[in-house]
């Protein structure tokens, strides 16, 4: 069984040497073999060098690829495509995995039982958590990449992030490629090219699986643990709502906004004002934040537009099993 190990990059060579460091390190399952493949997405510092660094020390392992359109989906693509594994596993440029990672992320789709993994993400926080963080709140935690749904191994009903995460070559082949008009590009915040495929998968009654033991450790600088980017991911993470799952429904609207969204932008803004304690406080103006993304995304859809028509240029119906997160 050969396995890829897809890093997507973009200008960040000082935390991806430390991820390569960590992906040469690790143990593999019986008779596998490996390539990590470096998908460099228009870098201009030095990270084509710290790649060659690695491919001196062990060429057949380290592959560097070059893609050039701008986004993290178009260089997911890209990796999938020049990809040699018959599993391909994802991590992010920053995060560290444990040597035993790669084993217990693709325990499981080996002999075909699940079409893919996901594994816990633990943040590695720069600084003491301030006092309006909460990190009791899954929605909150979305903004430093956290995914642990506990210690036992089960199946998923919820997609894994992009930091850890596997799946067999033939579910690409299959549902197609990471949808070009989701995930992070230039400096936006939008995102959930991750979640939209495997809930895709999830929708045609594929199975996926919880793999506790496979973990990654993601660091969290110090300036994303600040009001401002939080805020800025939660506007984001609503637009990049709209683009996957399409305008919801209603019976009335308002330049393209329906009513009911606008009377909850109301409710959660008057509860932002007139909430006591930093937390409480924070999450109901994050919920604000993240009610105008979901607004400024239907203003900006085109009416005629439905979600999913984005899959690798190809139109594909799109039954996601999930809801929207807030109600």
């Amino acid at each position: 069984m050969n396995i890829t190990i897809i890093v997507c990059t973009y200008n960040r060579y000082e935390s991806l040497a430390k991820t390569l460091e960590s992906t040469a390190a690790l143990k593999l399952p019986e008779g596998a073999k490996l390539e990590i493949l470096v998908v460099d997405n228009n870098s201009t510092d030095r990270t084509r060098e710290v790649v060659e660094s690695f491919r001196r020390i062990d060429p057949s392992r380290f592959r560097y690829l070059s893609e050039r359109q701008q986004g993290l989906s178009y260089a997911r693509n890209a990796g999938i495509r020049a990809a040699r594994g018959d599993i391909l596993a994802f991590t992010d440029d920053d995060a560290i995995v444990e040597p035993d990672w790669l084993i217990n992320l693709t325990s499981g789709l080996h002999d075909g039982e699940c079409a893919g993994a996901g594994g816990r993400i633990i943040p590695v926080w720069a600084k003491p958590l301030p006092s309006w963080l909460s990190t009791g709140d899954p929605f909150t935690m979305g903004p430093f990449v956290a995914f642990d749904l506990g210690p036992e191994p089960r199946p998923l009903t919820r997609p894994p992030y992009g930091a850890n995460m596997a799946f067999r070559r033939q579910v690409f082949e299959k549902y197609g490629d990471f949808r070009v008009d989701l995930g992070r590009a230039d400096t936006n915040l939008q995102g959930r090219e991750d979640i939209e495929f495997a809930n895709r998968l999830l929708a045609n009654g594929e199975s996926l699986r919880y793999e506790p033991r496979a973990v990654v450790h993601h660091p969290v600088p110090e300036w994303r643990m600040e009001k401002r980017y939080v805020l800025r991911w939660s506007y984001w993470y609503g637009r990049s709502e709209i683009v996957e799952l399409g305008r919801p429904k209603a019976r009335w609207f308002i330049s393209g906004v329906p009513v009911s969204l606008l009377k909850r932008l109301v409710r959660w803004t008057l509860q932002w004002m007139i909430s006591i304690g930093a937390r409480r406080r924070f999450s109901c103006q994050r919920n604000v934040w993240y009610l105008a993304g979901i607004a400024v995304g239907c203003h900006r859809r085109p009416p005629e537009a439905t979600a999913g028509d984005m899959i690798s240029g190809t139109e594909r119906e799109r039954k996601p099993p999930q809801v929207r997160t807030l109600t």
